[in-house]
């Protein structure tokens, strides 16, 4: 039965997605076990739970599998009820939490992506386009913050949102360092600024954080990587 009622974590510890689960059970206090994947040569426990996509992450409760980060989160905080609520009880901003948090996955992200793998004009292209997202999410917290939202100020109150921010934005000092730009520059964008700085502060946060130098390692080598197949014919 105990065996049962295992919780079992299938990640990868470069993966934002991954991390988003392990911080969201973090901040819930579950205990879990976690299980690194190699995800060139994938585990047949991976494929077995994740048959459809194949990707970390994977949470394993009860025996049942869970995939998509998003589920996942959407998952913990519908079973364990404790604090910290990661979705707010009014459905108006509980809607608003999967519009930006969808906005975040969906739009952000990928454009961050396309700084990292590209370089000169095309890179100064996708950091504009990175910018010009990145003025919608401020506007859009603006609001958000104002309608009596804390920005994760305290462990007890960070949410999904927090979660799926951070993921992404979590390892700024290593994203500057690999780029020499910033991504959520202080003039530009106070609002995220503010509540990034907060977030990075969490003993969560803190606890499921990978070194900086091994992020710092991944990030150049996903790029070489990345310039080398776009140059490759």
């Amino acid at each position: 039965m105990a065996e049962e009622s295992k919780v079992i974590l299938h990640g990868m510890w470069a993966s934002p997605y991954a991390k988003r689960v392990e911080l969201a059970l973090e901040l819930k206090g579950v205990p879990y076990e976690y299980v690194e994947e190699d995800l060139v040569n994938k585990s047949e426990l991976l494929i077995k739970h994740n048959p459809v996509h194949k990707k970390v992450p994977v949470l394993v409760h009860n025996g049942k599998a869970i995939a998509e980060s998003l589920v996942i989160l959407e998952y913990i905080d519908e079973t364990w009820k404790n604090s910290p609520k990661l979705l707010p009880d009014d459905p108006y901003k509980r809607a608003q939490v999967r519009f930006w948090s969808k906005f975040i996955q969906e739009q952000i992200l990928e454009s961050t992506f396309q700084v990292l793998k590209t370089e000169g004009e095309a890179q100064r292209k996708a950091v504009d386009e990175v910018y010009e997202k990145l003025y919608v999410l401020e506007n859009g917290m603006k609001a958000f913050f104002t309608d009596g939202s804390n920005p994760g100020f305290e462990e007890n109150n960070a949410g999904i949102l927090d979660v799926v921010f951070c993921s992404l934005f979590g390892a700024y000092k290593a994203q500057e360092e690999v780029l020499g730009l910033q991504f959520i520059v202080p003039d530009k964008f106070p609002v995220l600024y503010s509540w990034l700085i907060t977030i990075v502060e969490l003993e969560a946060v803190k606890k499921v954080a990978p070194p900086h130098d091994k992020t710092v390692g991944i990030l150049q080598h996903f790029r070489r990587y990345a310039l080398k197949s776009s140059t490759a014919t």
